[in-house]
Protein backbone atom coordinates (compact mmCIF):
# COMPACT_ATOMS: atom_id res chain seq x y z
CA UNK A 1 0.00 0.00 0.00
CA UNK A 2 2.07 2.91 -1.28
CA UNK A 3 0.81 6.46 -0.88
CA UNK A 4 1.43 8.58 -3.98
CA UNK A 5 1.98 12.35 -3.91
CA UNK A 6 3.24 14.73 -6.59
CA UNK A 7 6.94 14.18 -5.87
CA UNK A 8 6.99 11.28 -3.42
CA UNK A 9 5.91 7.75 -2.67
CA UNK A 10 5.35 6.70 0.92
CA UNK A 11 6.01 2.99 1.24
CA UNK A 12 5.40 1.21 4.56
CA UNK A 13 8.64 0.04 6.17
CA UNK A 14 8.78 -3.61 7.16
CA UNK A 15 10.64 -4.64 10.31
CA UNK A 16 13.17 -6.46 8.10
CA UNK A 17 13.87 -3.27 6.12
CA UNK A 18 14.42 -1.18 9.25
CA UNK A 19 16.74 -3.82 10.70
CA UNK A 20 18.62 -3.87 7.37
CA UNK A 21 18.99 -0.07 7.52
CA UNK A 22 20.42 -0.37 11.02
CA UNK A 23 22.89 -2.92 9.64
CA UNK A 24 24.03 -0.65 6.80
CA UNK A 25 23.21 0.95 3.46
CA UNK A 26 24.21 -2.03 1.31
CA UNK A 27 21.99 -4.42 3.27
CA UNK A 28 19.11 -1.92 3.22
CA UNK A 29 19.33 -1.41 -0.55
CA UNK A 30 19.31 -5.21 -1.09
CA UNK A 31 16.28 -5.57 1.19
CA UNK A 32 14.28 -2.50 0.12
CA UNK A 33 15.21 -2.58 -3.56
CA UNK A 34 15.94 1.15 -3.77
CA UNK A 35 18.97 3.24 -2.90
CA UNK A 36 19.12 5.15 0.37
CA UNK A 37 20.09 8.81 0.24
CA UNK A 38 23.12 9.87 2.27
CA UNK A 39 22.11 10.51 5.86
CA UNK A 40 19.10 8.18 5.95
CA UNK A 41 20.64 5.86 8.56
CA UNK A 42 20.94 8.81 10.96
CA UNK A 43 17.12 8.90 11.08
CA UNK A 44 17.09 5.40 12.56
CA UNK A 45 20.57 4.71 13.94
CA UNK A 46 21.76 6.81 16.84
CA UNK A 47 22.99 6.47 20.40
CA UNK A 48 19.39 7.10 21.46
CA UNK A 49 17.93 3.91 19.99
CA UNK A 50 15.97 2.31 22.78
CA UNK A 51 16.82 -1.33 23.42
CA UNK A 52 13.10 -1.88 24.09
CA UNK A 53 12.20 -0.42 20.65
CA UNK A 54 14.85 -2.58 19.00
CA UNK A 55 13.52 -5.69 20.77
CA UNK A 56 9.95 -4.88 19.64
CA UNK A 57 11.23 -4.34 16.08
CA UNK A 58 12.94 -7.74 16.09
CA UNK A 59 9.73 -9.38 17.34
CA UNK A 60 7.52 -7.70 14.71
CA UNK A 61 6.20 -10.03 12.06
CA UNK A 62 4.75 -7.64 9.47
CA UNK A 63 4.82 -4.04 8.31
CA UNK A 64 2.64 -1.80 10.46
CA UNK A 65 2.59 1.89 9.46
CA UNK A 66 1.54 2.91 12.99
CA UNK A 67 4.66 1.28 14.41
CA UNK A 68 7.26 1.20 11.60
CA UNK A 69 6.21 4.23 9.54
CA UNK A 70 6.79 4.90 5.89
CA UNK A 71 9.89 5.27 3.74
CA UNK A 72 9.75 8.56 1.84
CA UNK A 73 10.87 7.80 -1.72
CA UNK A 74 11.76 10.63 -4.09
CA UNK A 75 9.98 9.67 -7.31
CA UNK A 76 12.45 11.32 -9.70
CA UNK A 77 15.63 9.85 -8.22
CA UNK A 78 14.10 6.65 -6.82
CA UNK A 79 16.02 7.16 -3.57
CA UNK A 80 14.67 6.81 -0.05
CA UNK A 81 15.13 10.36 1.28
CA UNK A 82 13.45 10.20 4.67
CA UNK A 83 10.67 8.80 6.75
CA UNK A 84 7.30 9.73 8.16
CA UNK A 85 5.56 7.74 10.85
CA UNK A 86 3.81 7.66 14.16
CA UNK A 87 4.85 6.90 17.71
CA UNK A 88 2.31 4.09 17.86
CA UNK A 89 -1.28 3.34 16.90
CA UNK A 90 -4.11 5.75 17.73
CA UNK A 91 -4.88 5.93 21.45
CA UNK A 92 -8.34 5.66 23.02
CA UNK A 93 -8.94 9.37 22.31
CA UNK A 94 -8.13 8.96 18.61
CA UNK A 95 -4.75 10.70 18.87
CA UNK A 96 -1.50 9.80 17.11
CA UNK A 97 1.83 11.57 17.29
CA UNK A 98 3.55 12.06 13.94
CA UNK A 99 7.30 12.22 13.37
CA UNK A 100 9.17 12.87 10.15
CA UNK A 101 12.53 13.69 8.67
CA UNK A 102 14.14 14.34 5.30
CA UNK A 103 17.88 13.94 4.67
CA UNK A 104 19.92 17.14 4.37
CA UNK A 105 20.47 17.00 0.58
CA UNK A 106 16.71 17.02 -0.05
CA UNK A 107 15.65 19.61 2.53
CA UNK A 108 14.25 23.01 1.63
CA UNK A 109 12.24 21.72 -1.36
CA UNK A 110 8.87 21.11 0.29
CA UNK A 111 9.29 17.33 0.61
CA UNK A 112 8.79 17.31 4.38
CA UNK A 113 5.56 19.27 3.97
CA UNK A 114 4.39 16.87 1.25
CA UNK A 115 5.28 13.82 3.37
CA UNK A 116 3.58 15.20 6.51
CA UNK A 117 0.41 16.04 4.55
CA UNK A 118 0.35 12.48 3.19
CA UNK A 119 0.94 11.03 6.67
CA UNK A 120 -1.86 13.14 8.15
CA UNK A 121 -4.20 12.12 5.30
CA UNK A 122 -3.37 8.46 6.00
CA UNK A 123 -4.11 8.92 9.71
CA UNK A 124 -7.43 10.71 9.20
CA UNK A 125 -8.37 8.35 6.36
CA UNK A 126 -8.03 5.37 8.71
CA UNK A 127 -11.21 6.39 10.52
CA UNK A 128 -9.40 5.82 13.83
CA UNK A 129 -7.80 9.25 14.28
CA UNK A 130 -9.48 12.45 15.49
CA UNK A 131 -6.32 14.51 15.90
CA UNK A 132 -2.63 14.35 15.08
CA UNK A 133 -0.02 15.70 17.46
CA UNK A 134 3.62 16.65 16.87
CA UNK A 135 6.44 17.89 19.09
CA UNK A 136 9.29 20.17 18.05
CA UNK A 137 12.21 21.88 19.66
CA UNK A 138 10.95 25.00 21.45
CA UNK A 139 12.18 27.42 18.78
CA UNK A 140 10.97 28.50 15.33
CA UNK A 141 12.71 26.35 12.71
CA UNK A 142 12.07 24.28 9.57
CA UNK A 143 9.94 21.76 11.49
CA UNK A 144 7.67 24.43 12.94
CA UNK A 145 7.24 25.93 9.45
CA UNK A 146 6.33 22.50 8.03
CA UNK A 147 3.71 21.94 10.72
CA UNK A 148 2.22 25.42 10.29
CA UNK A 149 1.99 24.88 6.50
CA UNK A 150 0.22 21.58 7.17
CA UNK A 151 -2.46 23.21 9.31
CA UNK A 152 -1.11 22.34 12.75
CA UNK A 153 -1.62 24.80 15.59
CA UNK A 154 0.96 25.49 18.26
CA UNK A 155 -0.86 24.68 21.51
CA UNK A 156 1.92 25.30 24.02
CA UNK A 157 4.92 23.72 25.65
CA UNK A 158 5.09 20.40 27.46
CA UNK A 159 7.70 18.30 29.21
CA UNK A 160 8.37 15.18 27.13
CA UNK A 161 9.84 12.24 29.09
CA UNK A 162 12.34 11.51 26.29
CA UNK A 163 13.05 14.95 24.81
CA UNK A 164 12.61 17.43 27.67
CA UNK A 165 10.72 20.67 27.10
CA UNK A 166 9.14 20.76 23.63
CA UNK A 167 6.47 22.67 21.76
CA UNK A 168 3.24 20.76 21.14
CA UNK A 169 1.40 21.10 17.83
CA UNK A 170 -2.02 19.62 16.98
CA UNK A 171 -4.26 19.24 13.99
CA UNK A 172 -7.86 18.09 14.28
CA UNK A 173 -9.77 16.09 11.72
CA UNK A 174 -12.64 18.53 12.27
CA UNK A 175 -12.81 21.34 9.70
CA UNK A 176 -12.51 24.85 11.11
Amino acid sequence: MAIETVNLQLIPFSPEQLLALIEGYERFEQCFGRPAADGLRAHVVSDEISSAWLARLRESLAADPWVHGFAVVHRESGSVIGSVGFKGPPDEDGMVEISYGIVDDFQGRGYATEAVEAGVAFAFGSGRVRFVRAHTLPTPDASTRVLAKCGFEHVGGVEDPDDGFVWRWERSSEPK
